[in-house]
């Protein structure tokens, strides 16, 4: 053994090993319980950042550690290759996307097995491989088939300069969130995936999910946003159009003193076209914010479009206002406006000097004052002002009115979403086509199943920034195969989001050419435990909680759920910020894995805080960690220099410290299993195995039994380090005297006869105050025990001369003596 330890070269010839034995392929076998590890995968940017060495090596330790409890691990990996950086860099430098992408994935396949990852590199993919998006396709085209797609013509966030469209979330301070371009709504045609469909199921299926982080699920449940409430019906004067709005509070509906549409509403484009002023202001809301905190907090503004709405159940008339914060695409695009109990309302009723009426009053022993020439009073209460329905509560007045309504066939009890429809198509050219045939008569057809995949070319230039494939006619021109006329190919191409919405199926059946899944997919799934950032709590995990749903409706796959644990790692920071290159606080893996080797690296990333926290990054806490390894190889190198011991310990021969060095190894066990198979708490579990070792530097080890103990606690410590630095462990094992590869070694199960101690310490407290300790045997009876304490010296100071009243022992604890 040498004296050093040289990480670099032992590091290297074991992910050889690793590599030519095929150590991490995973092979189903019934016989054993699997286990599906799984972390998100990157985006191949060029490089892995230390956000991803966090995420990774989590998973890493998690799969070693079920893998030696004896399950059959899946841990595998892919890339999320298709997106707008890969194509806005293939702009920059002049390079086809594909190969700029291809050479990343290339680069950072190599620092990832130079982590020593225990991936199972047979699985690996690439979404922008045909052979993967090829699925995907021919699933969406299945989903046409069965009702869940269409096409229509939607208000979008169109981003000028990238030239896509962009979700609300993408919009910040009403710019695009990677060009920085003000953002226009725009109406173009557009496919969507009915999720709302599935709405309901979504929502309940969190109530399974116990193994989730409950604020994921509550940004899921807000996400998807049930409500119940009341559709109600307007009849617009002197026009046919009726105008349908939902609210949740029916009982402020004599309230309503106007009526607010989206600038996008049919009404308004009719009424703009005969007012130069209503149609500059529609085209002023064109560049307005429209992500959810923006809307809340930006100005409002409206402008009256000359009509008016009949109250469904007063008769009486109200304007109908086009207003900057109705969307068009929530609800039906128009709003019953009631000013006195609406915070929003008030806001937009005060500024243009609108009514605003009062018909809800604090309920008896409020202490919330209702004053609306100060805000809208929006708690509930009791109805005032509201006809036959006066002096109701909320749930009586919501139920009569929604009677009412009903049987005037103007309205009824409903039940909404917040959630919409997934709209997935991309004005971009670096995604999977939209398998589309386009037809001159506007409709459209999926691609027949034999022409799939349709393959995205690689060949292409860029002029500008808009979609090579839009100007390519040898890409989307072609015959109908079944009219044999002239027909279109769609250009648009998949939302990114679809490709990672099922990539975790795909990883269990990657090697098959003829189906999208088979039916390895049931012995794998659901991933077991699932790993990434809280910032996919929304849009990737629920668009994969409804990829599975679809998939399973589709005779696919059995299980309801994709993900039975979800671990949300914090970022990782440097002086308090989170690392970028544009603030210049980046640290490169590299130059840390070619100083101190993998290992440090990994160890750090566990030991520097728990997981689901953020990590500040610590140059010591690196320099720290190293010495720690280097302390380990050195013990092992000191005791294998005196001699490996062959020996079986004897129990009944050990002494009192030879004992508590047995007993501090096994709580060790029994803590750091704790630890990562239950807690996650990486950085205590390697807490305790330091403390295990400096029991042992401090243990003097003389007798053959004693080497014996120090040998197994070393081994231990090796064992429950192995998921964490499994380099430098495999190294140790071998050295200490084992030949096998540790990744197979059953994890230590703790001696329970070990914890059992011989003597306990109990405090000794007379009238309440400590006055002693007592070490005593741990089997000891109770009145042998007040005998002893009331003999200590200390207490007898306190005791003689006085009457002993009562003399309380609390087991293995306490004794308290109360004297007068």
């Amino acid at each position: 053994m040498e004296e050093h330890y040289n990480p670099e070269s032992l590091e290297l010839a074991l992910q050889k090993h690793w590599h030519e034995q095929q150590t991490f392929k995973a092979v189903e076998d019934p016989d054993k319980e699997k286990y599906y590890c799984l972390c998100m995968f990157p985006y191949p940017s060029g490089k892995l950042h230390m956000g991803h060495v966090r995420n990774y090596s989590i998973g890493d330790v998690i799969s070693r550690f079920q893998r030696m409890k004896g399950k059959n691990v899946m841990q595998p990996m892919g890339w999320d290759a298709f997106g707008l950086p890969a194509e806005n860099a293939a702009i920059k430098n002049k390079v086809p996307p594909a190969n700029w992408t291809k050479e990343n994935i290339d680069y950072m396949r190599g620092q990832l097995q130079r982590l020593g990852f225990g991936y199972d590199w047979s699985r690996e993919l690439a979404t922008c491989d045909p052979e993967y998006y090829r699925w995907e396709q021919w699933f969406f085209t299945k989903l046409v088939g069965k009702g869940l797609v269409y096409k229509k013509n939607a208000v979008v966030n169109w981003d000028p300069i990238d030239m896509t469209v962009l979700a609300n979330e993408q919009v910040i301070d009403g710019r695009g969130w990677r060009s920085g371009a003000l953002v226009e709504r725009k109406e173009i045609p557009q496919w969507f995936m009915k999720i709302t469909d599935y709405a309901q199921e979504l929502l309940d299926g969190l109530d399974e999910l116990e193994h989730w982080p409950e604020q994921v699920k509550t940004m899921q449940r807000n996400w998807i946003g049930r409500s119940e409430g009341t559709n109600l019906r307007f009849s617009v004067k002197d026009h046919s159009k009726l105008l349908e709005v939902y609210t949740t509070r029916p009982d402020t509906l004599y309230g309503v003193s106007y009526v607010g549409i989206a600038p996008q509403h049919a009404l308004a484009t009719e009424m703009a076209a005969q007012n130069e002023e209503l149609a500059a202001f529609i085209e002023s809301c064109s560049q307005m914010k429209v992500a959810e905190a923006d809307m809340a907090t930006m100005e409002k503004k409206g402008m009256d479009t000359g009509l008016k709405a009949i109250h469904p159940l007063t008769g009486q008339e109200v304007p109908i206002w086009v207003a900057n914060f109705v969307l068009i695409d929530y609800g039906s695009g128009a709003i019953m406006a009631v000013p006195g109990h609406d915070q929003r309302d008030w806001e937009f009723a005060t500024k243009y000097e609108l009514p605003i009426m009062q018909v809800i009053e604090p309920a008896e022993g409020s202490d919330i004052e209702c004053d609306l020439s100060k805000a809208a009073y929006t708690e509930k209460g009791l109805l005032v002002n509201s006809d036959q329905f006066d002096g109701f509560d909320f749930e009586k007045a919501f139920a009569a009115i929604n009677e009412k309504l009903t049987a005037e066939g103007k309205g009824e009890k409903t039940i909404n979403y917040r959630l919409r429809d997934w709209g997935v198509s991309r004005q971009r050219y670096w995604g999977a086509p939209i398998p589309v045939i386009n037809r001159k008569d506007g409709s459209a057809v999926p691609i027949p199943e034999t022409d799939l995949p349709k393959v995205l070319p690689k060949d292409i230039k860029f002029e500008g920034v808009g979609s090579p494939i839009k100007s390519m006619p040898s890409f989307y021109e072609m015959t109908d195969p079944e009219t044999g006329e002239a027909a279109e190919y769609e250009t648009d191409t998949f939302d990114t989001f679809m490709e990672s919405s099922w990539y975790y199926a795909r990883f269990c059946s990657s090697d098959n050419n003829d189906s999208m899944l088979d039916d390895r997919a049931d012995y794998w799934l659901p991933v077991d435990q699932y790993i990434g950032g809280i910032e996919h709590a929304i849009l990737h995990l629920l668009y994969s909680r409804f990829f599975h749903k679809l998939m399973r409706d589709m005779g696919m796959l059995k299980s309801n759920e994709p993900f039975e644990r979800l671990l949300a790692q914090g970022m990782v920071l440097k002086d308090g910020a989170k690392m970028s290159k544009s603030k210049g606080n980046t640290v490169d893996p590299k130059e840390l894995i070619e100083k101190y080797g993998a290992d440090t690296v990994r160890l750090f990333m566990m030991f520097a805080a728990p997981p689901e926290q953020s990590l500040e990054w610590s140059d010591t806490g690196v320099e720290g960690s190293s010495k720690f390894l280097r302390r380990l190889w050195r013990l092992v190198y000191s005791h294998k220099t005196e001699g490996l011991v062959d020996e079986v310990i004897d129990v009944k021969l050990l002494d009192k410290a030879s004992k508590e060095l047995r007993k501090k190894t096994h709580q060790t066990i029994k803590k750091v299993t704790d630890d990562i198979d239950r807690r996650f708490t990486f950085n205590t579990a390697i807490s305790a195995v330091m403390e295990l070792l400096n029991d042992v530097s401090r243990f003097a080890a003389s007798t053959v039994q004693q080497r014996a103990l120090v040998q197994d606690a070393l081994q231990t410590a090796v064992l429950l380090l192995s998921p964490i630095v499994p380099h430098i462990c495999q190294t140790l094992w071998v050295e200490l005297g084992n030949s096998s590869d540790l990744v197979d070694v059953s994890w230590p199960v703790h001696d329970e006869s070990a914890l059992e101690t011989d003597e306990i310490t109990i405090v000794v407290q007379v009238n309440g105050k400590l006055r002693a300790r007592l070490s005593i045997q741990a089997d000891l009876d109770a009145e042998s025990v007040k005998v002893q304490a009331l003999a200590d010296e200390n207490v007898l100071r306190f005791t003689e001369d006085k009457n002993v009243r009562k003399v309380i022992y609390v087991p293995g604890k306490l004794v308290n003596i109360v004297v007068n």
